[in-house]
């Protein structure tokens, strides 16, 4: 990933905090078939250095031979995005040398996927995944009030993936190369759009 150093973020922290906000990460691997890329909801878990993530894919989806053969996979995880009109900016009003961007937080995880296909691995991974989406709400569904027998007949359809993950880049591309008064006029900008998590973004990165 280009990394302008201002951009650049290396906290464990920020890599976290971004991949569970948004958990859905476009799983890549490449194989004899060339370059393959689906979206797919995973969970963090501590271990390792960097974490490690875990996710199922459908049996009938052909990606989870290329993991069991791949030496490494990439997970790309998008956080909030919007692009930047040169209007919001003070300095247009100086001396109009600008130009449109688009502002950004991402992380890239890679790894060396593991294929699993253990029942008692695949219904802890649906439980948990299912457990902490469900929590926030009033009445929570869990994988156990499905009949038993059901659940076990859905466990076969699945194939579950973990990644220890062994190299991960974070980038927050939030106008810390624009001036104070261009950063305050972004800021401004998106909130009068109700881009309102973007523009919270956008002035925690420049100590607004």
């Amino acid at each position: 990933m280009y990394q302008p150093p201002h951009f650049q973020d290396e906290s464990r922290a920020a890599h976290q905090t971004l991949i569970r906000a948004y958990p859905l990460g476009l799983l890549i691997t490449g194989g004899a078939d060339g370059l393959v890329a689906n979206p797919v909801p995973f969970l963090l878990d501590e271990a390792g250095a960097h974490g490690t993530l875990r996710a199922h894919l459908a049996r009938a989806n052909p990606q989870w031979q290329a993991l069991a053969e791949a030496e490494e996979c990439l997970i790309v995880f998008q956080g909030p995005q919007g692009y930047v009109t040169p209007g919001w900016y003070a300095s247009k009003r100086e001396h109009g040398r600008v130009v449109p961007t688009w502002n950004y937080a991402t992380v890239h995880a890679w790894g060396r996927p593991l294929v699993i296909e253990d029942a008692d691995w695949l219904r802890r991974q649906i439980a948990d995944l299912t457990a902490l989406r469900e929590a926030p709400r009033v009445a929570p569904w869990a994988v156990d009030d499905a009949p038993a027998p059901f659940v076990a007949a859905q466990l076969p359809a699945i194939v579950g993936i973990e990644i220890p993950i062994t190299r991960i880049e974070g980038k927050w591309k939030m106008s810390q190369n624009r001036s104070e008064a261009d950063r305050a006029g972004v800021i401004a900008g998106m909130r009068a759009e109700g881009e309102t998590t973007l523009a919270d973004m956008v002035a925690e990165r420049s100590g607004s």
